[in-house]
């Protein structure tokens, strides 16, 4: 037991350090990035922290919202250095948490000032010609202060003539300097930027809509923003269906940010009032322009209400340091992967057609196509998420990945399906979505909740043993997909020779359903689908082919030798490298060219297309 001296100097210790924390979370830390070498991949940070004397303790975000593992850039911070009132203040780094850094603030020093880089690695996120700025890779922030306690004034330096999108309000902007109004932490990290030479932005608010909505795009060249007129009424119509689907919004305005680049990665970041979709240059001067928005944007912009106004409690933590628990995955991505594609549908980005062959593919890659389904549970594939990051070389197939995201859209495909049975007809998912995600609008809000509570919410919806269900599912090890979703929608999957008339998501060539091989135009085998025929002839991942049936391989060549080895007793034989042998590799395979596809099932109404069809009274 400890002397009651000692016991009190601690409590004292605690008060105090409390009492700072206080403080600090009270006066606004100023964050300013000078952005003007953007072309060289490098962006200059100053940070000014006010500070008490004594220990202090700085973290760089380390799990960050949207990505569910502790994956900052911390190795692009560089040229860290500390001052205060013209000296310099030593640091150290934490002996076991490379985020974390620890400095000792003489007497009589109120503000601390930090300055570094931060280095953009070459094919993130900019270009010659722009830049998307995720505040957490520029930001410093005092410990044990919850995010939303902490207040930022933050400031960009832009490239002369750059224009920018963002959600953050605007305090001034003055050239190409820009201020933003104070704001939280975790706001601020919610926040996005884009910023480029050429720009454009295009209002997506539907008539009799009361919140703005704009898309605002960023291109390596200024024909890329040419977004069709076509187009820009499915994505106002977008707008429209959402607010029809949830019946609420939740927040002050919201900015789809879109870069248009061959040179940054390609992806979409969820954020409560924007999101931070990446796409190709020319994307949408594609014919398949209206399925790439529908298939990134629409799946970001349903995270607004599921993933950012609607959390899973494990997935809410109060700083970026803490982990995060991700077993509810399959509720934040599973669903909104099941809801994007449907609005994507209701809005006319996707024709209906398309979104059959995209439920088809997602169907035929988890069935024969995911033999870690014999293994590993869904339920695991949200639970291991922060470990996906150490994964290299394929193989997906067998040791599976984010599997939460396709199998969750079957997954509430056959909730959806089992709410219009259960009620008789007279509810729907839609009804779920409002009552769930609904509530009244007080800006960019988070509200948690447990497994138990989205029970409780559907069997207020329809009564069924909505627990026992999900238990099922999650923890199947079956072989086959869950396609119950596809049937009671009065569909089926099946296989034919004849290719998809439109691109799904997740169609491909038929090599991946009849050989058991997924290849690129090099020749790289991405992925062997274990047990296949491909796979029992000596071929795996990260192995390339280099001839097909004694010619010089080309994907073409390799379609052409699958279907008319259907005619003949010959085998598929392939010439491929193993590090720096050669082997070749003799595929017994005689099926022909196979490629999923969805039909109709006429002993059951058609509910699938009952649910896609647009609710939204402007179309």
């Amino acid at each position: 037991m400890q002397p009651r001296r000692i016991r009190s100097v601690v409590l004292l210790a605690s008060v105090l350090a409390l009492a700072a924390s206080a403080a600090l979370a009270q006066e606004a830390i100023s964050v300013t990035v000078d952005a003007t070498k953007t072309q060289q991949k490098l962006l200059r940070v100053a940070l000014v922290v006010p500070v008490k004397p004594g220990p202090l303790t700085l973290y760089y975000p380390k799990w960050i919202p949207g990505e569910h593992g502790p994956d900052g850039p911390i190795a692009n911070l560089t040229g860290l250095k500390f001052e205060a009132d013209g000296k310099t203040i030593p640091w150290q780094r934490d002996l076991l948490d490379v985020f974390t850094f620890h400095l000792e603030i003489p007497r009589g020093v109120s503000h601390l000032n930090a300055s570094y880089d931060y280095l953009e690695p070459d094919g993130g996120s900019a270009t010659d010609k722009l830049l998307v700025l995720e505040w957490n890779e520029v930001v410093l922030y005092p410990a044990d202060i919850p995010a939303e306690k902490l207040t930022y004034e933050a400031k960009l330096l832009l490239p002369e003539g750059w224009k920018f999108g963002t959600p953050l309000p605007l305090d001034n902007e003055s050239g190409n300097r820009v201020s933003f109004k104070p704001i939280s932490l975790d706001l601020l990290v919610d926040s996005p930027v884009i910023a480029g030479e050429f720009y454009r932005t295009i209002d997506l608010t539907p008539p009799g809509e009361a919140i703005h909505h704009e898309i605002d795009m960023v291109a390596d060249s200024e024909g890329a923003l040419n977004m069709s007129p076509e187009n820009q009424k499915g994505m106002t119509n977008l707008v429209a269906e959402s607010g029809k689907l949830f019946g609420a919004r939740h927040y002050r305005d919201y900015h789809f940010l879109l870069a248009l680049s061959d040179h940054v990665a390609h992806f979409g970041l969820e954020h409560h009032e924007s999101n931070d979709s990446r796409m190709s240059e020319r994307a949408l001067l594609s014919p398949s322009s209206g399925m790439s928005l529908g298939g990134l944007l629409a799946h970001e912009f349903v995270h607004s209400w599921n993933g950012k106004f609607r959390r899973p409690a494990d997935l809410t933590v109060p700083y970026y340091e803490q982990p995060m628990k991700t077993d509810l995955l399959w509720g934040y991505e599973g669903l909104t992967d099941y809801l994007g594609p449907m609005l994507a549908a209701r809005s006319g980005l996707w024709t209906p057609d398309q979104y059959h062959e995209a439920l088809a593919g997602i169907a035929a890659a988890l069935g024969p196509g995911r033999p870690g389904r014999t293994w590993r549970p869904l339920l695991d594939t949200a639970v291991g998420e922060p470990g996906l990051g150490f994964a290299r070389g394929g193989w997906f197939n067998w040791r599976r990945g984010t599997d939460y995201y396709d199998e969750g859209d079957l997954l509430w495909l056959e909730v959806a399906t089992i709410i219009h049975r259960e009620s008789g007809g007279k509810k729907s998912i839609d009804d779920f979505c409002q009552v769930f995600h609904g509530g009244p609008n007080n800006g960019p809000e988070v509200k948690t909740y447990t497994f138990d509570e989205l029970v409780k919410a559907l069997n207020g919806i329809a009564p069924f043993d909505w627990a026992g269900f999900f238990h099922d599912r999650l923890n199947s090890t079956s072989a086959e997909a869950p396609v119950g979703g596809i049937e009671n929608g009065g569909w089926k999957v099946t296989f034919s020779s004849e290719p998809p008339k439109s691109e799904g998501r997740r169609s491909g060539p038929s090599d991946v359903y009849s050989i058991g091989l997924q290849v690129g135009s090099d020749g790289v085998v991405s992925d062997a689908i274990v047990g296949s025929p491909a796979f029992e002839a000596g071929i795996s991942s990260q192995m390339k082919i280099i001839g097909v049936n004694g010619r010089v391989f080309t994907q073409e060549l390799l379609s052409d030798a699958i279907k008319s080895a259907k005619d003949t007793s010959k085998p598929i034989t392939l010439l491929v490298v193993v590090d720096d042998y050669f082997r070749t590799c003799t595929i017994n395979y005689h099926g022909g060219a196979r490629y999923p596809h969805l039909v109709r099932d006429d002993a059951r109404p058609d509910y699938l297309d009952e649910l896609i069809k647009p609710h939204a009274a402007s179309q």
